[in-house]
């Protein structure tokens, strides 16, 4: 196996020695894009019960939580979406990341 100077490559190329590393590689970035998933859909129901609740008794407070959780959402998906990239569900994230990691090895 070659080895390659960390200077030598481009700052997103990401080195797998081996089978079990790429899977685990894959399977942790998969699982977080599924967390902002799970994040996005708890936002979604939580809110809708508290605008529910608030329209309900004639009050607009409601909005202050989803502005706010909102943000949270928000900065939680630019770390998850720009440092990763791409999209989709849990599966066929981790076959885009086995395949983008497989891609990067060294062929020498």
């Amino acid at each position: 196996m070659s080895h390659l100077h960390a200077s030598a490559l481009p700052s997103r190329t990401v080195l797998v020695s081996d089978d079990a590393s790429l899977e685990a590689t894959a399977r942790r970035r998969a699982g977080a894009r599924m967390g902002w998933y799970v994040h996005a859909m708890v936002y979604l129901a939580v809110n809708t019960v508290l605008m529910l609740i608030a329209f309900g008794t004639g009050r607009n407070w409601a909005i202050f939580p989803a502005l706010g959780w909102g943000l949270g959402l928000l900065l939680h998906g630019l770390g998850v979406w720009l440092s990763l990239g791409g999209g989709g569900l849990q599966q066929r994230l981790i076959d885009q990341e086995r395949a983008r990691l497989s891609s990067q090895r060294d062929p020498w």
